[in-house]
């Protein structure tokens, strides 16, 4: 161990260099050429790569004091290219291109500049929508580095006051890992190896459980807590539970990346940069789902499972970091793990195959494969996935029940196993000629349902999802309730009032849209984090008297009118 512990000391603090271009890639982008876009002092939240449910944390938290409505700033020169306003995800957000081929983003902001402000109103009203994503002419709000371009806030998809940025590439569109330009965050602390777990790689990672191995340090190297590690399989993978940690924080960040080595040679790499929106849902592939959707921890693979293809793993080899023991019976396995500031920790342990290797047994079911175009079907359902929809094989459980009031449930295996694609589910069930535009399906399990229009096309309604679970049909008549807020009333002067709110529900939960007509024209209600349609009282509304309608329609086509006559 002595020996190991000196080896590691040369290779990490005297040859730094040599160790990170033999190993992993940290890309030589420009560094200095973006200043830090929070007045603030710089500090994160969370950085790029971190692990969400169903997709990586694609950019940098930056902290604004727990505050909102501090100045955000221009990271560099450049112009504003676009602006999107949603009620989930980024929120309000602003890109701005820059001479140089990129692009950055800040999103979850309050008010724009009241020129930008004025702009997107106006366009708003011309599109008669709240929720937009648009283009802007690049001549219109050209910005130097350091201006004022918004202030922050806590808007979309955000769980508290904060500034999510990116950084992309303009033409590609792939988010960078902007750690890598050298903002001023410091870091001297190398990344923390919490547990290691083996997979036995004759069968698919959905259909077993992972033998888990705690760790400890001896001289500065994660060793397996019990020592060497057997096995009774020929064929094993790894995942790895790993945290990053910056200097003076406790929170536990993404770490950039790892490397396999066996017997000191690298097999495959993994690290967290140049990721799209588009790919940014191979995080389940990137996961032992199964394990984490079953309420365990995040355990990163050290190995790209047969359906992964969207590149954060570089392989040395045709094994994609499965460990072949066919041929020998040990090997030593090494593990190094990186943050984007080149501290490094590093794993270290023999691997020993015993005999008799350990029987394998077939679950029952069809066998589904990545790769494949999947089909199922029968009389009452039928469904396919798409080629590229499943990221490991495994055997497709399903059952028919009914609910409590005698309805037909159909359950297509388990939430245990992801699927990357939509894909379409259709049921055959008779409603009356006329119920045939009511009819939604519903997807549920455990606590989560979800609800789509069904389409109904020659004898079966049909809906597309993207994940397994519990689905059924259902005949909805029920319109949505449309609740005034703030004690917004018929008849009701405005005198002090400078909003108007509804609190909208339906019995399937979304909403398919909400319109507002002041005295016949569109007005603009905000949806932020669609819980309440609220109005602020601007030069849309003159002074005098009003009346004010309201259109609410769900899924299912049922619609709410109210009208309210209101003076201010």
């Amino acid at each position: 161990m002595s020996r190991i512990s000196a080896g590691i000391f040369f290779c990490l603090f005297i040859f730094p260099i040599f160790l990170h271009a033999q190993l992993i890639n940290y890309t030589p982008y420009p560094k200095g050429y973006f200043t830090w876009p929070v007045g603030a002092k710089p500090s994160l939240v969370a950085n790029f790569g971190e692990l969400r449910p169903n997709h990586y944390h694609m950019g940098l938290d930056c902290r604004t004091d727990q505050k909102e409505n501090l100045p955000i700033l221009a990271a560099a020169d450049g112009y504003i290219a676009k602006v999107k306003i949603e009620s989930f995800g980024f929120g309000r957000a602003i890109y701005i291109n820059h001479p140089n081929g990129l692009t950055t983003l800040y999103a979850h902001l309050n008010k724009f500049t009241p020129e930008l402000e004025k702009y997107i109103t106006e366009q708003q009203y011309k599109l008669q929508q709240w929720k937009i994503f648009i283009d802007i002419p690049e001549d219109l709000f050209p910005v130097n580095q350091g201006d004022f371009i918004a202030y922050s806030g806590n808007t979309g998809g955000s769980q508290g006051p904060h500034l999510h940025f990116e950084i992309r590439d303009t033409k590609t569109d792939k988010v960078l890992n902007p750690l890598l330009f050298g903002f001023p965050i410091e870091d001297n602390i190398a990344p923390d190896i919490l547990r290691l777990a083996i997979y036995d790689r004759r069968i698919s990672t959905y259909e077993q459980t992972p033998a888990v191995f705690s760790l400890k340090k001896i001289n500065g190297v994660y060793v397996p807590a019990g020592g060497a590690i057997n096995v009774k399989s020929d064929k094993v993978s790894f995942a790895i539970t790993s945290f990053d940690r910056y200097t003076g924080s406790t929170n536990q960040n993404g770490i950039y990346g790892a490397v396999l080595m066996e017997n000191g040679k690298q097999l495959i790499r993994f690290e967290m940069d140049s990721i799209s929106y588009d790919e940014t849902r191979y995080l389940n592939a990137h996961i032992d789902y199964k394990t984490k959707s079953s309420g365990g921890s995040y355990l990163q693979h050290l190995s790209a499972l047969p359906g992964h293809t969207n590149g954060i793993y570089y392989s040395s080899g045709e094994e994609d970091g499965i460990i072949s023991l066919a041929d020998a019976t040990s090997k030593t396995i090494t593990i190094k793990v990186y943050d984007a500031n080149y501290n490094v920790s590093t794993l270290q342990f023999n691997l020993n195959k015993i005999e008799p290797l350990s029987a394998i047994t077939e679950p029952a079911g069809k066998l589904f494969k990545p790769g494949n175009i999947n089909i199922f079907e029968n009389d009452a359902l039928s469904f396919f996935l798409p080629e590229n929809s499943l990221y490991d094989a495994f055997h497709f459980q399903y059952r028919e029940m009914n609910d409590a009031d005698g309805r037909p449930v159909y359950q297509l295996h388990n939430t245990t196993v992801p699927v990357q694609q939509y894909f379409q589910v259709k049921i055959k069930e008779d409603f009356s000629v006329r119920d045939t535009g009511r009819i939604v399906m519903k997807r549920f399990f455990n606590s989560k349902d979800d609800f789509k229009k069904a389409i109904f096309d020659r004898g079966w309604y049909k809906a597309s999802f993207r994940e397994f679970g519990n689905f059924q049909l259902i005949l909805d008549v029920v319109p949505p309730v449309a609740t005034p807020l703030w004690g917004f009333r018929d008849g009701m002067h405005l005198s002090g009032k400078n909003r108007i709110g509804f609190s909208v529900t339906d019995n399937t939960e979304d909403i398919d849209s909400f319109t507002a007509l002041l005295d016949g024209k569109w007005l603009r209600f905000s949806n932020d984090k669609a819980k309440n349609f609220i109005y602020e009282v601007d030069e849309y509304c003159s002074p005098g008297e009003h009346n004010l309608t309201i259109i609410v329609k769900d899924l299912a086509g049922n619609t709410t009118k109210k009208s309210y006559r209101f003076t201010r």
